[in-house]
């Protein structure tokens, strides 16, 4: 179903408003205006964060944001039937991890102890093909681990606690998280059976609330395996965005060797839209910038240098933010 009419006359006037903002600044500051830049340029870079700040707000804030939301769900259930990529489960030691495609980027992820039957989904945007998978499984829901509010995160939480009534719902209570039952903060321990234990650690930033939880191998004497949401990616922060990713590292750190080898093995795995999923973080601090603040070849790369007055904290966060900025305004290929 597309946007009702009052949706799009909405968006309208929010964009006008941010337009008349931007010709009263003007009248009253031509000065400012730099003419060689151009006056689209100007506009742009003065109505951006605005517009951006209005959408993100109807998105997260109001009923629009869940109608785009089921909107693209719609979408992407047409253009991809059996999910945007191919995925394959991780087993180990009777522990079942499951990446499940959902919307046209993003991943869910369902665990399993395939001892008990007991299950776990972290971020089930999907509710339909979370519980696809359940019942394929033969596994039963104990827990919803959220971590941030986003729908493409959080949309099938309701769904799936009035489907499996002892389910429990994990979050922040500071993101306003659907059907959220149990609030979580800083290391605290979630429990599911015997064998699988979750350690939930706050990582604001993306949203005020955001979340990331460690699976403890301990239990069933394997690694651990953590799910970061939208803090941290391949390569980079994103959803199936591993290639763009590993080419905006490139732009930034060009004579990284790991990197280039990645960034092969990526090509080929997404030429048979199979799932980059999952990494190791010893890997990603041998690619990903944002992970190599501290290093000379990247710091050299970005023209940056420490100054005799700022100590290593603040002047890594000074790459950090760097990178960030170029991020931002990368276009990819």
């Amino acid at each position: 179903m597309a946007f009702p009419d009052w949706t799009v006359c909405l968006l309208g006037v929010a964009a006008s408003i941010c337009g008349c903002f931007y010709f009263y600044r003007l009248l009253r500051n031509p000065a400012k205006i730099s003419w060689k830049k151009g006056f689209v340029a100007d506009l742009m870079a003065r109505t951006e964060k605005p517009l951006f700040w209005i959408a993100y707000s109807l998105y997260t804030r109001t009923k629009l944001g869940y109608m785009f939301y089921k909107r693209q769900m719609r979408k992407a259930r047409e253009k991809y039937p059996n999910g945007h990529s191919r995925t394959e489960p991780t087993i180990i030691n009777g522990i079942k991890i499951i990446p499940l495609p959902i919307l046209s980027d993003n991943y869910s992820y369902v665990i399993i102890d395939t001892v008990s039957n007991l299950a776990v989904v972290v971020d089930p945007a999907d509710p339909r093909s979370v519980q696809s998978c359940l019942d394929e499984e033969g596994a039963t829901l104990e827990a919803v681990l959220c971590t941030h509010r986003h729908w493409d995160h959080s949309g099938g939480n309701t769904a799936l606690v009035r489907h499996h009534s002892s389910c429990r719902v994990f979050g922040n209570a500071l993101d306003n998280i659907p059907g959220l039952t149990h609030p979580v903060t800083d290391k605290d321990v979630i429990d599911v059976g015997t064998r699988l234990q979750f350690r939930a650690f706050y990582t604001p930033g993306h949203t005020v609330g955001h979340m990331i939880y460690l699976l403890d191998g301990r239990s069933f004497g394997g690694p651990n395996s953590l799910f970061s949401g939208d803090l941290l990616f391949l390569s980079g922060c994103g959803h199936e965005y591993a290639e763009d990713n590993l080419l905006f590292a490139a732009e930034v750190e060009p004579g990284n060797v790991e990197r280039e080898q990645k960034l092969q093995w990526v090509l080929q795995r997404r030429s048979q839209r199979l799932c980059t999923s999952p990494s190791t973080l010893r890997e990603e601090k041998q690619y990903n910038p944002f992970l190599r603040s501290h290093a000379v070849d990247l710091h050299q790369a970005l023209g940056l240098q420490q100054n005799q007055d700022e100590d290593w904290t603040s002047y890594r966060a000074r790459v950090l933010e760097e990178l960030r900025r170029r991020k931002d305004v990368y276009k990819g290929r």
